[in-house]
């Protein structure tokens, strides 16, 4: 029997110091642990950097998204943690994703950030569902734009 997906949805504040080069090596870290551990735990989803913070999808069971975020609550990469939905779905949005990502200087990104910026990082004012469709509509802008350079 098949357990009942999950998606949540969280922000968190950057704690990476240090240079451009240093706060890449660093995220690329962070992408490269995801893309290992997440396709043998079943969790899909996405990663968006930008003002100082990150936003991240996860899609999975209850308890394996449960065991990632405790790993990420965890990291000193990450501060303020904060769940801003965290729900049942009945099917994933980035099913082709271990994780992917979305750094600075794409166009989710700089939204993002004006997002951040506008929210001032207050938790109230940041709804997962916008962050959630933010990705989503990146997501598919890349994958088109990569279908048609093909």
């Amino acid at each position: 029997m098949n357990e009942p997906l999950f998606r949540l949805i969280y922000i968190s504040r950057n704690e990476i110091s240090g240079d451009e080069a240093t706060l890449n090596r660093e995220i690329d870290q962070i992408l490269a642990s995801s893309r290992v551990k997440n396709p043998i735990e079943n969790i899909t989803g996405a990663l968006m950097f930008n003002a100082g913070c990150f936003a991240q999808v996860l899609e999975g069971s209850h308890n394996e998204i449960q065991n990632t975020f405790e790993r990420i609550q965890c990291d000193p990469r990450h501060s303020h943690v904060v769940v801003l939905a965290f729900e049942p779905t009945s099917e994933r949005s980035f099913s082709n994703w271990s994780m992917a990502y979305f750094g600075t200087n794409s166009n989710a990104a700089a939204k993002f950030g004006d997002i951040a910026n506008k929210a001032g990082f207050d938790p109230s004012l940041l709804e997962g569902d916008r962050i959630f469709d933010l990705l989503k509509e990146h997501l598919i802008e890349a994958e088109s734009a990569s279908h048609r350079k093909q």
